[in-house]
């Protein structure tokens, strides 16, 4: 986890939960990143970096087989409350130990997870996620280009040394087109 990542907040993941079930009772529409995902038509998608499971309920509610992983604790507790019936795998995404026993059609890394890794750990985290994608399954992360930060460059880089060509990339999750900005979607096709 980046050393920006709260260690020990046992409310942590209610407190996020709680924000977003507040956003969508105000009326936002916060299921961006899974209308994103759903677009590609997918069987099955891996939740990298789930967190409390927004993202992977709401792909299991639209019927799509998925798996969510996380190494943050709190986070995963909410996600399990919520959906007990959904795969919910406590792992660090960096592990050369992460194995899943299983590949999928898109692994989704929302929420900035790439940006909450710890440093340097991002070419370890990409080669895994890699490896739990289908042969020409589709790697999507969107996450916020901050001054010193992961630059698109380096994650480009990565992600072509683990075999994954840059497909597309958008600024937002409703397919804005990428421009430069503050913030990226990219996606990453298995060669």
């Amino acid at each position: 986890m980046s050393p920006d990542w709260p260690r020990v907040d046992p409310d942590r993941g209610d407190r996020y939960a709680r924000r977003f079930a507040d956003l969508e009772a105000a009326g936002a529409h916060v299921h961006g990143e899974a209308d994103f995902v759903e677009a590609f038509r997918p069987a099955s998608v891996l939740d990298a970096g789930c967190g409390t499971g927004r993202v992977a309920i709401e792909l299991d509610r639209r019927g799509i087989d998925v798996c969510g992983v996380d190494r943050d604790a709190e986070m995963l507790a909410v996600a399990r409350r919520s959906v007990p019936h959904l795969r919910w795998e406590e792992a660090d995404l960096a592990s050369p130990t992460l194995r899943l026993g299983r590949t999928f059609a898109l692994v989704v890394a929302a929420g900035n997870v790439m940006i909450f890794l710890e440093p340097g750990t991002e070419g370890a985290v990409v080669a895994n996620l890699a490896r739990h994608l289908d042969p020409g399954g589709v790697l999507v992360a969107g996450f916020q280009l901050a001054g010193g930060g992961l630059t698109l460059d380096v994650y480009d880089e990565v992600a072509l040394a683990a075999g994954l060509a840059l497909d597309e990339r958008f600024a937002t999750w409703d397919r804005q087109p990428f421009t430069g900005g503050a913030y990226a979607v990219s996606v990453h096709r298995a060669r």
